[in-house]
């Protein structure tokens, strides 16, 4: 395999390696220090031996957000306020064929699913990750991590029933969810309280994460009234020079506020039954770097 060929390889398997890395440890920049790492293992081994060069590449990105996944978790335990994953631009390439896997890739990297996910012990998440994600079987699982088959069928059993006795399910129709965004902004903007809590449910909760560096709850709030009234107040205050527009982020349409051509927040719903369950804001500005050329 000449040089050119590798990178070529490699490249091409990009997409699912930034996948595995950023469903692993939540921040873009941490999954993307991991696949440069994996670069550099792939560029500089021999590959003679390496029959299927998506396993292997895997194989390393898997242990080396293993390696970082354990360093990181003690640096979210010391965050500044309630943490949110980094948001991501979802992309899938040719990562997911049909409809169905699209929709599981969406579902796998959903800030409600990462969230949960992070009271996961590394070896949990990553199982977790490569099965229910990516559909690894439990034996190549075992091999990228050096356990034994029972064990790593032990990990993602007790990872999935943590996850699914923690989450809560929402509508995912993209349609509906950006329809009612659209509603929520035009509600809290024109200082409609009546309007913007016919759109919450009763026990809406807004979690805001600015890692002490912008302003947004240090705790999350709970209650109709009492996210409505926060919603309309911050519209309120307005921000300088603002403009907006949609993404999609982490499988679901989101809002990017802009303020003086840069990022300022994030703004994504959850619903449930046609109402808002969840409000996230993203505030802290290292994790919107990478949404700066969106």
């Amino acid at each position: 395999m000449t040089a050119d060929t590798a990178t070529e390889v490699f490249e091409e398997h990009r997409p699912v390696l930034l996948g595995v890395a950023y469903r692993m440890l939540g921040r873009v920049a941490d999954a993307e220090d991991v696949v440069q790492d994996a670069w550099l293992r792939w560029s500089g081994a021999g590959r003679a031996d390496v029959r299927d060069p998506r396993a292997y590449l895997v194989r390393v990105t898997t242990r080396l957000a293993l390696d970082r996944l354990r360093r990181i978790k003690a640096r979210n335990e010391a965050y500044g306020g309630p943490w949110l994953p980094e948001p991501y631009l979802t992309e899938f390439g040719d990562t997911a064929p049909d409809t169905a896997e699209r929709a599981v890739l969406a579902d796998s990297v959903s800030l409600a699913v990462l969230v949960v996910r992070e009271s996961l012990s590394p070896l949990e998440r990553v199982a977790f990750v490569l099965r229910e994600a990516f559909g690894y079987p439990h034996a190549d699982i075992a091999a990228m991590l050096d356990r034994a088959e029972p064990a790593v069928r032990q990990l993602a059993g007790r990872a999935r029933r943590h996850v699914e006795e923690r989450r809560t399910r929402f509508d995912v129709d993209p349609a509906q969810r950006r329809a009612l965004t659209e509603r929520f902004l035009a509600a809290a903007g024109g200082g409609d309280l009546d309007g913007l809590m016919a759109l919450l449910a009763p026990d809406v909760r807004l979690v805001g994460d600015s890692g002490g560096k912008s302003r947004a709850p240090l705790r999350g709030l709970e209650k109709a009234d009492h996210v409505a009234r926060f919603m309309i107040g911050a519209a309120g205050k307005g921000v300088p020079d603002m403009s907006y527009r949609f993404l999609e982020l982490n499988g679901g349409p989101a809002v990017l506020v802009v303020s003086g051509g840069k990022p300022d927040a994030v703004l994504q719903l959850d619903l449930l039954d046609g109402r808002v369950q969840t409000v996230y804001v993203v505030r802290n500005p290292d994790k919107l770097r990478s949404l700066a050329t969106a």
